[in-house]
Order: structure tokens, then sequence, then C-alpha cells
């Protein structure tokens, strides 16, 4: 093994950064989603650490680029939408991230879930 194989997960958070970038772009513009996402990282919440947390960097947070204060509801359907993709929240928690966050692009309404919550593994951690 070579050392630059242990910064591999690394490079594996900022594709998963870049291509949820990518895709959200793509649908905007076709007009598939009515909303620009964009996806960073950011500290998170300590208190929804698990065991693959990164340490200040846990945080997956969305900015809805809608030009206008998002109601409280939209930014549950956004995580919700997130949230329901088995795949992607088993692939971010794999990945270090233990928060995801939603905030508008105004920056007063936003929401945050602890990921390891909407993990189903074996019936230990179901939603």
């Amino acid at each position: 093994m070579q050392i630059i194989d242990w910064f591999g997960e690394i490079r594996d958070r900022y594709q998963l950064i870049r291509d949820f970038n990518r895709a959200s772009k793509n649908a905007f513009i076709a007009g598939s989603f009515p909303i620009l996402l964009e996806a960073r990282i950011t500290r998170g919440d300590s208190s929804y650490r698990h065991t693959f947390s990164k340490f200040l960097a846990g945080g997956f947070r969305i900015k809805a680029l809608s030009g206008r204060t998002l109601k409280r509801s939209e930014v549950v359907e956004i995580g919700k939408t997130v949230l329901s993709n088995e795949e992607l929240v088993r692939k971010l928690v794999a990945l270090g991230w233990d928060t995801l966050e939603i905030h508008d692009s105004i920056g007063i309404n936003g929401l945050k879930w602890p990921l390891k919550d909407f993990v189903n593994i074996k019936g230990v951690l179901d939603y």
C-alpha cells in the first residue's frame, strides 16, 4: 500500500461534492428542478457524531440558491429528498459525514439532521 492510498477517502469526499453540484446544476438548467442546489463541507453538529465522522468536517451542507427565503416546508422537502436516497446517505456516512444541513441562500431558514438516524443497517438504525 502506498501512502497516497491513505488519502483516497479525501479525494472521494471532494468527488462526491463535485458530482452532486454538477448534477444539481444540470437539473436546474434542464428545468427538472426549480432551485439550484450547492453542496459543501462544514463542521457539522458534534452531537451527531458516529464512528466514521471526520473531525471538524462532518457536515454536508446543501445551500438552496432560490433567490428568496424558503419556507420551512420547502427546506424540509429538500431534506426528505436527500434522506430518502438510502445509497446516498450510506455513502455520506461511509465517507465521514454525520450531519445533513439544508439552508436557503438568504441564510434565514436552515435545518439539520443526524445522518446516522437515516441509515438502515440490518435494522439497527431504523428511521
